[in-house]
């Protein structure tokens, strides 16, 4: 019996093979259980309790809102959901396993999206420096990882926009399965937009750098590609109407400027967005780096949107090294391969399959163990339970709160003032509310409360209007709390206008 001397050689390969194969799946994994551990930072956004509410009226009436219904300054005005499967999946997984099953579902796509961002990036990039740039992807975005709608989108948006990136790095038109993907995104999250929107400029790299034979045949499918996702992304329960509803967010003017997550970045404190722009920057003075003029308008476009929306920072965290990474392998392969893509002995696919649900298998018995004896909690001071049951026990009907506070009155099925859906509320309103419970106003604060008929207000106690309530005629504080104060409208006044405020 004779042993080849290849033998050997041929089964290192296959063994490197596999783990190259294995990394996105171990980094996903390994995602998905920091987050996990670390659980309570997922649920400090008020807006988590009225998702999960909204998402629990679906699943109760068998049908999608067509106007608001949990308010009582809006009630029965057109609203509807763009984000209604998260709602229903967050609903779902809390009524199962507490706050244990959004922090579950959560971890789970952020865990998702590494594997998928690191597979997207194989070709090009090294396992080492691969899982380099995801943890600093990861900690670029961690401020914006919430229970919240757009999470459980995220691994759509990068398998979507990676998949357009991917066809247009072959000089190819995309793959005809992204239309599922985007569909999903479409009922997860009206951030769909984006998705829309970076097809006209991905598919003029895909033409940019093709040969000028077949650019005319190219564009017709990027065309054709282009009105299928339109079509796509009306695949809701709201059909075309779903367009209209996910950009009516971009339409509330200066109020954006107002709500922390649509902020521009803020660079007077130190932040890893920062420094990674800075970085990238430097990086390409140092190295020379040239790329095509449709790949540098998506490179100044994803700057601009995180630059502009401290929201966006994560997708131009996750989704710019797509973009950059074939140049950087062309321009600077020992920078960051060393070598062109390596696919020789690859793995079988069996055996692929049975090394994934291994690691499936631990991480379901390590979540299991860990949540047994871990019990999850909401922030709280998002959450007024004490004083929320005072006004229940006085069968408060209409309160004047913060709209934090409006996500927690939701979830105890109390009508709010106001919650975080501010494309329902208008911007006069929610600029109104902001200067009444600022104090920017008084007027504006005595208008609302005799206006909307306000029986009782459930502020913090660090808000101007808390303080200025003390010194209303006609109003007195009934509880205090390290959370929330309470003040209440005395009898005698509950037929007056607005009052005058005592010298």
């Amino acid at each position: 019996m004779s042993i080849s001397v290849d033998q050997p050689i041929a089964n290192g390969t296959h063994i490197r093979s596999l783990v190259r194969a294995l990394v996105p799946l171990l980094a996903g994994a390994g995602a998905y259980l920091i987050i996990l551990s670390m659980g309570e930072i997922l649920l400090r956004d008020s807006d988590t309790l009225w998702q999960i509410r909204i998402g629990q009226w679906i699943v109760e009436n068998g049908a999608m809102p067509h106007t608001d219904v949990h308010s009582f300054t809006r009630f029965g005005e057109p609203w509807m959901s763009s984000s209604w499967l998260s709602q229903v999946l967050y609903a779902i997984s809390w009524e199962s396993l507490g706050w244990a099953g959004p922090v579950i579902l959560t971890s789970l796509a952020i865990g998702a999206s590494v594997a998928i961002f690191m597979s997207l990036l194989d070709d090009y990039v090294d396992p080492a420096r691969s899982i380099l740039l995801v943890t600093l992807a990861a900690l670029m975005s961690a401020t914006h990882f919430l229970a919240r709608p757009h999470m459980l989108a995220f691994p759509f948006m990068v398998a979507f926009l990676g998949g357009l990136m991917a066809a247009a790095d072959r000089r190819s038109a995309p793959s005809w399965l992204l239309l599922p993907v985007l569909a999903i995104w479409a009922n997860l999250h009206g951030g769909f937009v984006l998705g829309l929107a970076l097809i006209g400029p991905i598919g003029l790299e895909a033409l940019w750098t093709s040969e000028a034979k077949d650019r005319v045949a190219l564009a017709a499918r990027w065309t054709l590609f282009g009105i299928a996702a339109v079509a796509a992304c009306c695949c809701t329960s709201y059909g075309w109407d779903t367009l209209l509803g996910a950009a009516k967010i971009l339409s509330l003017g200066k109020l954006l400027s107002m709500i922390w997550e649509w902020m521009p970045a803020n660079f007077a404190t130190w932040s890893f967005f920062e420094y990674a722009l800075l970085g990238l920057i430097g990086l390409a003075f140092l190295r020379g780096l040239t790329l095509s003029v449709p790949r540098i308008i998506l490179l100044l476009g994803l700057t601009d949107m995180a630059l502009a929306h401290a929201r966006n920072i994560e997708i131009f965290a996750f989704i710019l090294p797509l973009v950059l990474a074939k140049p950087f392998a062309e321009q600077l392969g020992t920078l960051l391969t060393g070598t062109a893509p390596v696919r020789e002995g690859q793995p079988r696919f069996h055996v692929v399959m049975l090394a994934a649900l291994a690691i499936t298998v631990a991480g379901w018995a390590t979540t299991r163990a860990f949540v047994a004896n871990h019990p999850f909690s909401f922030l709280e001071v998002q959450t007024p339970v004490a004083a929320v049951d005072v006004l229940q026990k006085r069968h408060a009907q209409r309160i004047f709160s913060t709209a934090p506070f409006g996500g927690y009155l939701l979830s105890r099925d109390i009508k709010a003032f106001i919650d975080g859906r501010a494309e329902l509320y208008g911007e006069k309103f929610v600029l109104d509310y902001f200067d009444a419970v600022m104090a920017k106003d008084v007027e504006t604060l005595l208008r609302l409360l005799d206006t909307y008929r306000i029986d009782a207000t459930l502020l913090t106690p660090d808000l101007p209007a808390t303080k200025v309530l003390d010194h209303i005629p006609g109003w007195k504080r009934l509880y205090t709390d390290s959370v929330a104060v309470i003040h209440v409208r005395e009898p005698k006044t509950a037929e007056s206008t607005v009052p005058e405020l005592r010298k």
